[in-house]
């Protein structure tokens, strides 16, 4: 296998507008679920849900709505189609369409089915009972434009493969360094600037951030190919929830919401295509053309904008970012990073204490599905990266991990967890994690004092 993430599938979470986020394309057979005792009636608040049917049927309302109005304008095909509004702590799940299974009953305007544990609850893309679906956690947010952000960012990915732009496993762990952090965050705050102006103005605020951005990939030669296949799936999902969302504003709701929140973030290795995607996007639409035909899982939205607009960059790249950096508050943005790598390096460090020379428990990732934050990962170089919080489903079980975190290694192979453990039959426990052992899995010792390696029982 070429690249191990091919046969992952990922989801992720970000705060509370989007919990969980598919990031990984799952090769393997649609996951099965349980059909569940359909309790109350299509107007109350049925048994262990966190909405009523009746509110799920106006979601699926305006999902409905948004599709319609779009008529498949925006890429050439529809996005209407399978959502599934799902409740994480109960696995109950509304649908707006029966499934091919027959898994789902009526309940009222909707259906409704439970799902079963084998499968990570997410706002996601995904094959559930014999289709293709968008899901959606409940509860969904109020604000009625950002709520459609959300949905339509979904409905996307749902058909994003048919529009030849596959999910993208990229670490992009650059964007947590001192320099990579620095030269993102002036790329924002020139995009904002560039939202926010109009003519020559918009101009040379846009070329700042393409330069901010072209000397942030002369530091790193790996980042422009990571960060091209990130913005392409996650960043052209959001820049379609903006466009399709109905805000009166997009400049402004991207200013406001995606520009504005994405410095907040922890980590950006995996959440910068949130604000990247809908800024570029709507700066492109200013072009009059449709951009979006000539868009690959290669394309630079930085070179687009600038071949579109006419501009160009100058030559001396570096001398002329950081000329043009104090016009966007770098100096206290410098400091700012500073301090935030000597934290970083103390949390590295505890991190590799814990989870790289300390005893570990070893998993092997075959099928692995998996839910984390991505505004929080730390990477540890060429070792993996640190999920401290994730769910994985795989051959071998459920591991669910609540604090200290889990390494898993660069090759998407092999997840480590903290030792020690307590083992039993069906599950093992550790200071921050447990994992729930299917049948024919045992843990046996490792290569190193204290050590646990899962392995499945011979003939299994």
């Amino acid at each position: 296998m070429s690249n191990p993430e091919d046969s992952a599938q990922a989801t992720d979470k970000t705060g509370a507008r989007r919990r969980f986020r598919h990031v990984w394309t799952n090769h393997a057979p649609a996951l099965a679920a349980t059909l569940a005792a359909i309790l109350g009636s299509g107007h109350g608040l049925a048994a262990g849900t966190s909405i009523t049917a009746k509110e799920a049927s106006q979601y699926f309302q305006q999902a409905d709505a948004l599709t319609r109005a779009d008529g498949g304008r925006l890429w050439g095909i529809s996005l209407g189609g399978g959502l599934l509004l799902a409740d994480p702590e109960t696995r109950v799940a509304y649908a707006n369409q029966p499934d091919p299974q027959g898994r789902l009953m009526r309940v009222g305007p909707v259906l409704r089915g439970e799902i079963s544990t084998d499968v990570n609850l997410a706002n996601t893309a995904l094959d559930w009972a014999g289709a293709r679906w968008s899901m959606i956690l409940v509860p969904l947010p109020e604000d009625r434009f950002v709520r459609a952000t959300l949905i339509a960012h979904e409905l996307w990915h749902r058909v994003q493969d048919r529009l030849g732009l596959p999910s993208s496993a990229a670490t992009n762990n650059h964007l947590d360094t001192r320099d990579g952090r620095y030269w993102l965050q002036l790329e924002w705050r020139a995009l904002a600037a560039a939202l926010a102006a109009q003519g020559p103005d918009r101009a040379r605020a846009m070329t700042d951030a393409v330069l901010f951005r072209a000397q942030r990939r002369a530091l790193f030669p790996q980042a422009a190919g990571q960060e091209n296949g990130m913005e392409m799936h996650e960043g052209l999902a959001e820049y379609t929830g903006v466009r399709l969302s109905g805000a009166p504003d997009p400049a402004r709701f991207v200013i406001d919401h995606e520009l504005k929140d994405a410095p907040q973030k922890e980590s950006f290795v995996r959440s910068f295509a949130y604000a990247n995607g809908p800024a570029y996007g709507l700066l492109l639409d200013d072009t009059g053309s449709d951009w979006r035909k000539e868009v690959s899982p290669e394309t630079d939205m930085g070179a687009l904008l600038l071949r579109r607009h006419g501009l160009t960059l100058p030559a001396d790249l570096q001398g002329t970012a950081t000329r043009r950096a104090p016009a966007y508050g770098a100096t206290s943005l410098a400091a700012q990073e500073d301090a935030r790598a000597e934290v970083r390096r103390k949390v590295n460090q505890d991190y590799r204490a814990r989870l790289v020379e300390g005893p570990l428990v070893k998993l092997p990732l075959r099928n692995m599905k998996i839910e984390f934050d991505p505004g929080n990962l730390v990477p540890l170089e060429s070792l993996g990266t640190v999920y401290p919080h994730l769910r994985v489903v795989d051959d071998w079980g459920v591991l669910s991990v609540t604090e200290h975190g889990a390494l898993i290694s660069a090759d998407f192979t092999q997840v480590a967890l903290p030792g020690p453990a307590t083992v039993a039959s069906e599950s093992i426990t550790g200071e921050g994690w447990k994992l729930e052992l299917k049948p024919g899995w045992s843990a046996d010792p490792g290569p190193r004092k204290g050590d646990l390696q899962l392995r499945r029982a011979p003939g299994r």
